[in-house]
């Protein structure tokens, strides 16, 4: 099995392998995915999350043995990238890959478990939340620093977003699930209102988003707000699109 330890925690590298090698039997269940798996261990007197990712098909082992960095690797890397430059994501640990023959077996990503207080799925779900308008205004700010940064995350949705409260009306933010990324000199403002396009349809929360977005990126509320609406209802449709063809090929319960 190959593996990459961070150099904070090499001198636990024997207890690290060793959670990995009794993951199917060990560990307390956190999540329990159609494609991944997520348990959480304790490590001395810190509490792991070690995610395990599927199998994959027949083709993508070999395109992951030879040809693209596997998920895991991915996620410890890009963990690494988002501290470097200032972005909140659990400590990342180490990542191990299973690796078979010619092919790719499976691969795990442990860092540290993060206790959030909510997610931005909260936002959407509860719109009368404690300080509701605070906080999407600071995630706002939050995701603004991050294109800044030329960092685009494609899985910018609901649920991949930890929030804590850290003070009085005041928020940190954490990414999760990190495999997709893409890295730019640039981005422009079309580039960034595409990659907040999957974390809500709501029409209110896209007003107030666009509102705090268009101040910080120098530019009209429209020429956020419009855009905007476009790439969540495109996003929202696909969405359904993928679903109903699942459930039409039976792949997908009603």
């Amino acid at each position: 099995m190959n593996s990459v330890i961070h150099p904070d925690f090499e001198n636990k590298s024997v207890e690290i392998t060793a959670i990995i090698e009794n993951f199917t039997t060990q560990g307390t269940l956190f999540i329990d995915g159609k494609r991944n798996k997520i348990k959480l261990f304790e490590l001395g007197n810190t509490t792991v999350n070690v995610k395990s990712f599927k199998v994959p098909n027949v083709l993508n082992k070999l395109v992951y043995r030879f040809f693209r960095k596997s998920k895991a690797q991915r996620s410890y890397e890009f963990a690494n990238i988002l501290l470097q430059n200032g972005i909140g994501t659990p400590q990342p640990i180490a990542y191990f890959e299973n690796r078979v023959g010619l092919s790719l077996k499976d691969s795990y990503y442990m860092s540290e478990q993060l206790e959030a207080d909510l997610t931005f799925r909260k936002l959407i779900e509860v719109t009368d939340y404690p300080e509701h308008e605070i906080i999407l205004r600071q995630f706002t700010q939050f995701t603004f620093k991050l294109h800044e940064k030329g960092i685009a995350f494609l899985d910018h949705t609901p649920g991949n977003t930890l929030i804590k409260k850290v003070g009085h009306e005041q928020y940190e933010f954490f990414l999760v699930d990190l495999n997709r990324m893409q890295f730019h000199t640039k981005m422009n403002l079309e580039q960034r209102v595409i990659n907040m396009a999957k974390l809500t349809p709501e029409t209110d929360l896209i007003t107030v988003m666009s509102d705090e977005y268009a101040k910080l990126y120098g530019c009209t509320y429209n020429e956020v707000f419009r855009p905007m609406v476009k790439h969540t209802q495109y996003f929202a449709n696909r969405f359904h699109r993928k679903r109903a063809i699942k459930r039409k090929l039976g792949l997908r319960k009603k």
